[in-house]
Protein backbone atom coordinates (compact mmCIF):
# COMPACT_ATOMS: atom_id res chain seq x y z
CA UNK A 1 0.00 0.00 0.00
CA UNK A 2 3.05 2.25 0.67
CA UNK A 3 4.31 2.14 -2.45
CA UNK A 4 1.05 2.26 -4.13
CA UNK A 5 0.29 5.72 -2.66
CA UNK A 6 3.78 6.73 -3.31
CA UNK A 7 3.57 5.58 -6.91
CA UNK A 8 0.57 7.44 -7.58
CA UNK A 9 1.80 10.70 -6.24
CA UNK A 10 4.36 10.54 -8.59
CA UNK A 11 2.12 9.70 -11.58
CA UNK A 12 0.10 13.16 -10.87
CA UNK A 13 2.91 15.45 -10.82
CA UNK A 14 3.01 15.07 -14.01
CA UNK A 15 12.34 12.74 -16.73
CA UNK A 16 14.65 10.49 -15.91
CA UNK A 17 16.88 11.36 -19.15
CA UNK A 18 17.75 15.03 -20.81
CA UNK A 19 15.92 13.57 -23.54
CA UNK A 20 13.27 11.50 -22.34
CA UNK A 21 10.56 13.54 -24.00
CA UNK A 22 11.71 12.88 -27.24
CA UNK A 23 13.67 9.64 -27.38
CA UNK A 24 13.79 6.46 -25.03
CA UNK A 25 13.45 6.81 -21.37
CA UNK A 26 16.44 4.37 -20.44
CA UNK A 27 19.37 4.37 -22.68
CA UNK A 28 21.25 7.72 -24.28
CA UNK A 29 20.03 9.54 -27.11
CA UNK A 30 21.46 13.06 -29.23
CA UNK A 31 18.26 15.25 -29.80
CA UNK A 32 17.82 18.64 -27.49
CA UNK A 33 15.28 20.94 -27.40
CA UNK A 34 14.73 23.64 -29.91
CA UNK A 35 15.74 27.10 -30.00
CA UNK A 36 13.16 28.94 -27.35
CA UNK A 37 11.63 25.78 -26.34
CA UNK A 38 11.07 25.21 -22.62
CA UNK A 39 10.33 21.56 -21.79
CA UNK A 40 9.14 20.45 -18.36
CA UNK A 41 9.44 16.34 -17.49
CA UNK A 42 8.24 14.34 -14.37
CA UNK A 43 9.39 10.89 -14.61
CA UNK A 44 9.86 7.81 -11.98
CA UNK A 45 11.50 4.72 -12.08
CA UNK A 46 10.88 1.84 -9.44
CA UNK A 47 13.86 -1.25 -8.97
CA UNK A 48 12.66 -4.25 -7.36
CA UNK A 49 15.34 -6.70 -5.90
CA UNK A 50 15.33 -9.77 -3.29
CA UNK A 51 15.38 -7.21 -0.27
CA UNK A 52 13.09 -4.88 -1.16
CA UNK A 53 12.38 -2.12 -3.91
CA UNK A 54 13.39 1.57 -4.42
CA UNK A 55 10.94 4.12 -6.03
CA UNK A 56 12.58 7.28 -7.34
CA UNK A 57 11.00 10.82 -8.85
CA UNK A 58 12.77 13.33 -10.64
CA UNK A 59 11.83 16.73 -12.44
CA UNK A 60 13.43 17.78 -15.01
CA UNK A 61 13.51 21.01 -16.60
CA UNK A 62 15.44 22.03 -20.03
CA UNK A 63 15.70 25.49 -22.07
CA UNK A 64 17.20 25.27 -25.72
CA UNK A 65 19.10 28.49 -26.47
CA UNK A 66 19.85 27.47 -30.01
CA UNK A 67 19.17 24.51 -32.28
CA UNK A 68 21.79 22.65 -31.06
CA UNK A 69 22.69 24.10 -26.99
CA UNK A 70 19.95 23.45 -24.18
CA UNK A 71 20.92 23.60 -20.20
CA UNK A 72 18.58 21.46 -17.92
CA UNK A 73 18.39 20.85 -14.45
CA UNK A 74 17.27 18.08 -12.60
CA UNK A 75 15.43 17.87 -8.82
CA UNK A 76 15.35 14.54 -7.30
CA UNK A 77 13.05 12.81 -4.56
CA UNK A 78 13.33 9.48 -3.10
CA UNK A 79 10.17 8.30 -2.32
CA UNK A 80 11.48 4.95 -1.03
CA UNK A 81 14.87 3.67 -0.15
CA UNK A 82 16.69 0.78 -0.90
CA UNK A 83 20.52 -0.46 -0.68
CA UNK A 84 21.21 0.00 -4.94
CA UNK A 85 24.01 1.27 -6.90
CA UNK A 86 23.47 4.85 -8.86
CA UNK A 87 22.05 4.46 -12.04
CA UNK A 88 21.68 7.02 -14.97
CA UNK A 89 18.10 7.63 -13.98
CA UNK A 90 18.61 8.18 -10.70
CA UNK A 91 19.45 6.27 -7.25
CA UNK A 92 20.58 9.23 -4.81
CA UNK A 93 19.14 12.40 -4.14
CA UNK A 94 21.72 14.21 -6.11
CA UNK A 95 20.40 17.72 -7.78
CA UNK A 96 21.98 17.40 -11.16
CA UNK A 97 23.09 20.58 -14.00
CA UNK A 98 23.86 19.66 -17.30
CA UNK A 99 24.57 21.90 -20.87
CA UNK A 100 23.83 19.61 -23.90
CA UNK A 101 25.67 20.27 -26.85
CA UNK A 102 24.23 18.85 -30.51
CA UNK A 103 27.88 19.21 -32.10
CA UNK A 104 27.67 16.85 -35.40
CA UNK A 105 23.81 17.51 -37.26
CA UNK A 106 23.62 15.78 -41.09
CA UNK A 107 20.61 16.03 -42.29
CA UNK A 108 21.25 13.55 -45.37
CA UNK A 109 17.90 14.06 -46.58
CA UNK A 110 14.25 14.58 -45.76
CA UNK A 111 13.83 12.81 -42.54
CA UNK A 112 17.07 11.51 -42.40
CA UNK A 113 19.98 12.70 -40.10
CA UNK A 114 23.10 11.80 -38.53
CA UNK A 115 23.87 13.52 -35.40
CA UNK A 116 26.02 13.55 -31.76
CA UNK A 117 25.27 15.63 -28.31
CA UNK A 118 27.70 15.72 -25.95
CA UNK A 119 26.34 16.41 -22.38
CA UNK A 120 28.50 17.97 -19.38
CA UNK A 121 27.18 18.79 -15.92
CA UNK A 122 28.04 19.19 -12.03
CA UNK A 123 26.15 16.89 -9.46
CA UNK A 124 25.35 18.43 -6.02
CA UNK A 125 24.07 16.28 -2.89
CA UNK A 126 20.63 16.63 -2.03
CA UNK A 127 18.62 16.38 1.44
CA UNK A 128 18.33 13.00 0.99
CA UNK A 129 20.79 10.35 1.28
CA UNK A 130 22.51 8.45 -1.17
CA UNK A 131 20.70 4.74 -1.57
CA UNK A 132 21.12 2.48 1.15
CA UNK A 133 24.37 1.15 2.65
CA UNK A 134 25.92 4.66 1.33
CA UNK A 135 23.84 6.67 3.22
CA UNK A 136 26.71 6.81 5.91
CA UNK A 137 29.55 8.41 3.65
CA UNK A 138 30.42 11.82 3.98
CA UNK A 139 28.87 13.14 0.24
CA UNK A 140 31.00 15.59 -2.08
CA UNK A 141 29.77 17.74 -5.05
CA UNK A 142 30.85 15.86 -8.48
CA UNK A 143 30.98 15.90 -12.31
CA UNK A 144 28.75 13.55 -15.29
CA UNK A 145 29.83 13.59 -18.53
CA UNK A 146 28.01 11.84 -21.33
CA UNK A 147 27.51 11.49 -25.39
CA UNK A 148 25.19 10.28 -28.11
CA UNK A 149 25.16 9.02 -31.15
CA UNK A 150 23.37 7.74 -33.92
CA UNK A 151 20.77 7.97 -36.81
CA UNK A 152 17.07 9.23 -36.80
CA UNK A 153 14.72 8.80 -39.46
CA UNK A 154 10.88 8.50 -40.07
CA UNK A 155 10.86 5.25 -38.98
CA UNK A 156 13.69 4.15 -37.75
CA UNK A 157 16.38 5.48 -34.62
CA UNK A 158 19.96 3.59 -33.72
CA UNK A 159 21.34 5.49 -30.76
CA UNK A 160 24.79 4.52 -29.24
CA UNK A 161 25.86 6.45 -26.40
CA UNK A 162 28.29 6.65 -22.90
CA UNK A 163 28.31 8.44 -19.51
CA UNK A 164 31.03 8.71 -16.66
CA UNK A 165 29.81 10.17 -13.13
CA UNK A 166 32.24 10.97 -10.25
CA UNK A 167 32.58 12.35 -6.96
CA UNK A 168 34.93 14.25 -5.04
CA UNK A 169 36.71 13.22 -1.83
CA UNK A 170 35.29 14.21 1.70
CA UNK A 171 36.99 13.14 4.60
CA UNK A 172 38.40 10.14 3.06
CA UNK A 173 34.96 9.38 2.26
CA UNK A 174 34.21 9.13 -1.80
CA UNK A 175 31.19 7.51 -3.48
CA UNK A 176 31.19 4.60 -6.27
CA UNK A 177 32.30 6.49 -9.53
CA UNK A 178 29.71 4.94 -12.27
CA UNK A 179 30.21 4.54 -15.93
CA UNK A 180 27.55 4.00 -18.32
CA UNK A 181 26.56 2.61 -21.73
CA UNK A 182 23.36 1.95 -23.89
CA UNK A 183 22.59 0.81 -27.28
CA UNK A 184 18.66 1.91 -28.82
CA UNK A 185 17.19 0.66 -32.04
CA UNK A 186 13.68 2.37 -32.31
CA UNK A 187 10.62 1.79 -35.02
CA UNK A 188 7.75 3.94 -35.83
CA UNK A 189 5.03 2.55 -37.62
CA UNK A 190 3.48 3.89 -40.68
CA UNK A 191 0.12 2.98 -39.22
CA UNK A 192 1.03 5.30 -35.78
CA UNK A 193 3.06 7.82 -37.58
CA UNK A 194 0.61 10.90 -37.21
CA UNK A 195 0.29 14.20 -36.69
CA UNK A 196 -2.10 16.32 -34.18
CA UNK A 197 -4.82 15.76 -33.30
CA UNK A 198 -3.83 12.33 -33.16
CA UNK A 199 -1.01 10.78 -30.98
CA UNK A 200 2.83 9.59 -32.47
CA UNK A 201 3.69 6.33 -31.28
CA UNK A 202 7.02 4.46 -31.36
CA UNK A 203 8.35 1.72 -29.85
CA UNK A 204 11.98 1.27 -28.53
CA UNK A 205 14.00 -1.42 -27.71
CA UNK A 206 16.99 -0.38 -24.87
CA UNK A 207 20.23 -2.33 -24.21
CA UNK A 208 21.90 -0.09 -20.89
CA UNK A 209 24.84 -1.32 -19.03
CA UNK A 210 26.24 0.11 -15.64
CA UNK A 211 29.55 -0.25 -14.16
CA UNK A 212 30.34 0.98 -10.45
CA UNK A 213 34.16 1.16 -8.46
CA UNK A 214 34.04 -0.12 -4.64
CA UNK A 215 32.98 3.16 -2.62
CA UNK A 216 35.58 4.80 0.01
CA UNK A 217 35.14 5.21 3.41
CA UNK A 218 37.34 6.47 5.82
CA UNK A 219 40.36 6.83 3.51
CA UNK A 220 39.59 2.52 3.22
CA UNK A 221 37.96 0.56 0.38
CA UNK A 222 34.54 -0.95 0.92
CA UNK A 223 34.61 -4.05 -0.51
CA UNK A 224 31.72 -5.58 -1.69
CA UNK A 225 30.27 -1.84 -2.61
CA UNK A 226 31.08 -2.54 -6.64
CA UNK A 227 28.32 -3.38 -9.54
CA UNK A 228 28.75 -4.33 -13.15
CA UNK A 229 25.11 -4.88 -14.44
CA UNK A 230 23.62 -5.00 -18.07
CA UNK A 231 20.01 -4.72 -18.76
CA UNK A 232 17.33 -5.20 -21.67
CA UNK A 233 13.68 -3.91 -22.37
CA UNK A 234 11.22 -2.77 -24.23
CA UNK A 235 9.97 0.95 -24.26
CA UNK A 236 7.76 3.14 -26.20
CA UNK A 237 6.67 7.14 -26.48
CA UNK A 238 3.65 8.98 -27.65
CA UNK A 239 3.30 12.53 -28.76
CA UNK A 240 0.62 14.27 -28.66
CA UNK A 241 1.02 18.48 -29.88
CA UNK A 242 3.08 19.81 -26.42
CA UNK A 243 2.76 16.51 -24.35
CA UNK A 244 4.76 13.25 -24.94
CA UNK A 245 4.39 10.40 -22.26
CA UNK A 246 6.90 7.48 -22.26
CA UNK A 247 7.37 4.17 -20.41
CA UNK A 248 9.33 1.16 -20.28
CA UNK A 249 10.64 -2.20 -18.41
CA UNK A 250 13.82 -3.88 -18.21
CA UNK A 251 15.20 -7.09 -16.77
CA UNK A 252 19.05 -7.88 -15.75
CA UNK A 253 20.73 -9.79 -18.40
CA UNK A 254 24.01 -9.73 -16.63
CA UNK A 255 24.43 -9.11 -12.57
CA UNK A 256 28.05 -9.28 -10.97
CA UNK A 257 26.73 -7.35 -7.65
CA UNK A 258 28.89 -6.93 -4.43
CA UNK A 259 27.90 -8.64 -1.42
CA UNK A 260 27.06 -5.28 0.37
CA UNK A 261 23.96 -4.49 -2.73
CA UNK A 262 21.18 -6.55 -3.45
CA UNK A 263 20.22 -8.13 -7.24
CA UNK A 264 18.09 -6.22 -9.13
CA UNK A 265 14.59 -8.08 -10.66
CA UNK A 266 13.43 -5.55 -12.54
CA UNK A 267 13.19 -1.76 -13.41
CA UNK A 268 9.94 0.43 -14.61
CA UNK A 269 9.96 3.64 -15.80
CA UNK A 270 7.49 6.25 -16.27
CA UNK A 271 7.66 10.04 -17.92
CA UNK A 272 5.49 12.50 -18.66
CA UNK A 273 6.71 16.03 -20.73
CA UNK A 274 5.13 19.00 -21.38
CA UNK A 275 6.81 21.64 -24.08
CA UNK A 276 5.89 25.15 -24.40
CA UNK A 277 6.96 27.85 -27.22
CA UNK A 278 8.24 24.69 -28.70
CA UNK A 279 8.49 24.78 -32.87
CA UNK A 280 7.50 21.50 -34.02
CA UNK A 281 8.44 17.58 -32.65
CA UNK A 282 9.75 16.92 -36.02
CA UNK A 283 12.72 19.37 -35.51
CA UNK A 284 14.16 17.08 -33.05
Amino acid sequence: MKWLVCFCWGLCLVAQASAAGHGPIFGYATPVNSQGEWSFDEGLIWRNTGAGSQLTSRSLFAYGFTPHLQVSFTVPAILTNASLPGTRLGGGGDFESNLGWRFHHNAKNVGLRLESTAFAGIVVPGPQGGPGVLDNLERAPGITLSAATGLASRSNYVWFGGGYTGFAANNGDRRPQTFTYSAVYGYRPRALRKDYPFWDWRGFAELTGEKSTTARFGGATLAGSDAHQIFLGPSVLGIYKSFAISGGVQFPIYRDVGSLLPRERVRVALNVSYFLFQHSHTSH
